[in-house]
């Protein structure tokens, strides 16, 4: 019979990895949109202030979802854990 030691780690699942488990939401619904995106392929007129710019669809969607990413990326703060206590 093999022996642990304190070297030994327990294996976690990858499914449950905290990591992951945050990950994946962010995952699914970028693909959804990735697909919705690249699924309407007509040209459209896009007014942008004063010029009228025609291009197609899929790439003014994926610029406003660019445009989204980097907004989220910019506004995301990491907070620190909630139960740590602050020195007095």
């Amino acid at each position: 019979m093999a022996q642990t030691g304190p070297d030994h780690k327990a294996h976690t699942p990858f499914l449950s990895r905290p990591g992951v488990r945050r990950l994946a939401p962010f995952v699914l619904i970028t693909a959804i949109a990735l697909i919705f995106i690249f699924e309407n392929r007509t040209s459209v007129k896009i007014r942008l202030l004063i010029p009228e710019v025609t291009m197609p669809l899929w790439g003014a969607l994926l610029i406003a979802w660019g445009l989204g990413m980097l907004a989220c990326a910019l506004t995301l703060r990491r907070r620190p854990h909630r139960h740590t206590r602050r020195p007095e």
